[in-house]
């Protein structure tokens, strides 16, 4: 009998060790930060138009808002989306052209669609360029 106790106590004390490991793993999944995409970005798309864009993104959590300047149809159309992981999605709903792809912290990339057509994109964050201090005289 002292053998079959010690077997369900090893049990019991296994059973309790992946639950933990299981409420630690979700835990650590659900505080992820999803990627910082705020900023300015240069891009190109290719397909049935093609040219060049610039994006400039808000983020507030998963989140995205802001604007693109297309060079094809030229213009600035305001943006919104979110990112899931590296997950990307967006849309200029007044050109009809919907974004999907992955994204970094400082590139994306992936495939569009608009009424004309769709083809593929990609993107790399512009660097931000901080303010030189002047020394005192």
């Amino acid at each position: 009998m002292r053998v079959d106790s010690l077997v369900r106590r090893i049990s019991a004390g296994v059973a309790v060790v992946g639950v933990v490991a299981l409420l630690a793993a979700v835990a650590a999944g659900g505080s992820t930060k999803p990627l910082q995409l705020a900023g300015t970005w240069s891009g190109t798309y290719g397909g049935a138009v093609s040219g060049h864009f610039t994006l400039k993104w808000t983020q507030r959590g998963s989140i995205l808002t802001g604007t693109i300047t297309l060079s094809q149809p030229s213009g600035t159309y305001g943006i919104g989306g979110a990112v899931d992981g590296s997950a990307i999605h967006f849309g200029a709903v007044s050109v009809g052209a919907k974004y999907t792809g992955s994204a970094s912290n400082h590139s994306m990339s992936g495939k569009w669609t608009s009424p004309e057509g769709g083809g593929s994109w990609s993107a790399h964050k512009l660097a931000v360029k901080k303010p030189v201090k002047k020394k005192k005289a």
